[in-house]
């Protein structure tokens, strides 16, 4: 579920019809939320396919949209395409218009509410209690169900469109003409703050479920602006080249970090921090930029101790964040010299997990998890992990395909599966194993190669101090099979945390009676009990 917003949708098809002439979407993309509605026109031949169609057209239109368009070009253009589409079918195979459908639809990005509509499927917001009719009913005259502007009616079109700033518990309604013909603003005032089925189904039963018309509605509740679309339109230099000695906003910068030079240890009032800037291409590239306003919003709201601090002055001339400096060494220097100890590596599986179940609370994974990207430091003469690279978070069921280190990519990525808790246990796995072994589980692989995934060595036959129930976690979280591994981060933590609990792993190439000899045993014994009783049951007869 998404932390900023959440969406729902339902709809009923009208008295004992099995299929609505309705079609509706909604969708949560990476910078807008896309609400939309489209009755499909009954008297028309296929009206229930220009509704489907419409539905289908926007949705994707606006996922692979121009990111150099604005929202309301992009509106206007896919309206009028997906119109222009619908009006010229009809006309060749009807030579009349057939594939007629009203569409209501909205856009939400950042604090702005961006909306369309033709025909007179009705688009509600409701703030502070009072509900407001935002959309034009494109109808005769007031009350009539005659509309004078649908999609496909004819070739040209003039969608009614409008543009408002959102806050904080708005939720929006979209819905066919269905609802309004039983709900009074009132009852839709009242039902609003539940979810969409909710609200159909209490249509529906205002009727005692016997509707005269399809119902479909959209509810899509703001819990929060989206800071990363306010950060976007700050007004920020990026800075193409930076030096040693140079002062921005108070911070003297002392030397590069990584090799690119866009991540510099800096200095202000003898405190050393970290200031990390946009990569060179985001003066042009758009995605570039979006990328990093999105890892410094990451790195601003994880406040949590598995990561450095972070923040994004109010007041900067220059776009760039902020991170505390941890001092201290990477795992993957501690571990080029000898493996972690046993305890340590304990210690790092239980940090690794609960960093991960952290970032999930944000529907988010790190993505890279990796010894390069852990650094061990000293609290209060303790040694304790954190965890770096903002930049690697994604979207957990995102498909970021080959984003990450190909080392520690589980066999599905390979495939273009999405980032799932499992694939993130895999990369936890091969970090520990690499951590107690010096090696990788499966090889070392190369950038943009199809690895074939043989059988890993055991653990123990590479570092016999691991003790076998440590071995049997790792080598689970490590399973090429997926669905042999860890499929959620609780069940690797249980397990961690109870190793008298932890079964033994095999590989499913093991025979039986290497798993489990007791079962093995038990059953041959009572088999051969069996018999016996047998034997002597015929003898004594």
């Amino acid at each position: 579920m998404n932390t900023i917003y959440e969406v729902s949708s339902f709809g009923l098809a009208k008295g004992k019809e099995l299929l609505s002439d309705d079609a509706y979407g909604v969708k949560v993309y990476e910078d807008i939320v896309l609400g939309i509605v489209c009755d499909g026109v009954g008297s028309a031949e296929r009206g229930r396919e220009a509704a489907q169609r419409a539905v289908g057209y926007m949705l994707n239109s606006f996922k692979n949209r121009p990111k150099s368009w604005s929202i309301e070009k992009s509106i206007l253009t896919f309206i009028k395409n997906i119109n222009d589409i619908l009006y010229k079918e009809s006309m060749m195979e009807y030579e009349r218009p057939e594939l007629i459908t009203t569409l209501s639809l909205v856009i939400i990005h950042g604090n702005r509410l961006y909306g369309a509509n033709v025909g007179d499927s009705p688009i509600y917001l409701f703030r502070e209690g009072e509900l407001k009719k935002l959309s034009f009913d494109h109808v005769a005259k007031e009350g009539s169900h005659i509309l004078t502007q649908a999609l496909g009616l004819s070739e040209n079109i003039e969608p009614y469109m409008f543009e408002n700033f959102l806050r904080p518990k708005d939720r929006i309604l979209i819905a066919s003409d269905g609802l309004s013909a039983v709900l009074s603003d009132e009852e839709i005032k009242r039902s609003i703050k539940f979810s969409a089925s909710t609200l159909v189904k209490y249509a529906s039963s205002k009727v005692k479920d016997d509707l005269l018309d399809d119902v479909s509605a959209v509810v899509i509740e703001i819990k929060d602006i989206d800071k990363r679309v306010l950060l976007k339109k700050q007004n920020l230099p990026i800075p193409s080249k930076l030096k040693a000695k140079e002062v921005i906003d108070g911070y003297t910068l002392l030397k590069p970090l990584i090799q690119n030079e866009r991540t510099w240890l800096v200095e202000q009032k003898g405190v050393k921090y970290v200031m990390k800037f946009p990569l060179v291409e985001a003066i042009e590239d758009e995605s570039a930029l979006d990328s990093f306003i999105k890892e410094a919003w990451n790195a601003k709201r994880l406040k949590a101790g598995f990561f450095p601090k972070a923040v994004i002055p109010k007041n900067r001339s220059k776009r760039y964040y902020i991170m505390e400096y941890v001092e201290g060494e990477s795992l993957k220097d501690r571990i080029s010299k000898k493996p972690l100890h046993i305890d340590d590596a304990i210690n790092l599986a239980k940090f690794l997990i609960k960093a991960s179940q952290y970032l999930l609370k944000f529907n988010l994974v790190h993505g890279d998890i990796k010894p390069e990207n852990i650094i061990i430091t000293k609290r209060k003469e303790k040694e304790v992990f954190k965890l770096v690279d903002f930049g690697s978070i994604v979207e957990i069921f995102s498909i970021a395909n080959r984003a990450g280190t190909p080392s520690y990519l589980s066999p599905e990525r390979f495939k273009g599966e999405p980032i799932s808790e499992s694939s993130e246990i895999f990369a936890i796995g091969v970090t520990l194993y690499q951590a107690l072994t010096g090696k990788f589980p499966y090889g070392e692989i190369e950038p943009f190669q199809n690895p074939l995934f043989k059988k890993a060595k055991r653990v123990r036959e590479l570092n016999k101090n691991v003790p076998e129930w440590l071995e049997s976690v790792i080598m689970r979280a490590i399973e090429i099979d997926k669905d042999r591994r860890y499929a959620h981060y609780s069940e690797m933590d249980y397990e961690l945390n109870n190793p008298e609990n932890v079964k033994p792993y095999f590989d499913k190439s093991v025979s039986l009676i290497e798993r489990e000899p007791a079962k093995v045993y038990k059953i041959a014994f009572i088999v051969s009990f069996l018999i016996n009783l047998l034997l002597i049951f015929l003898l004594i007869k």
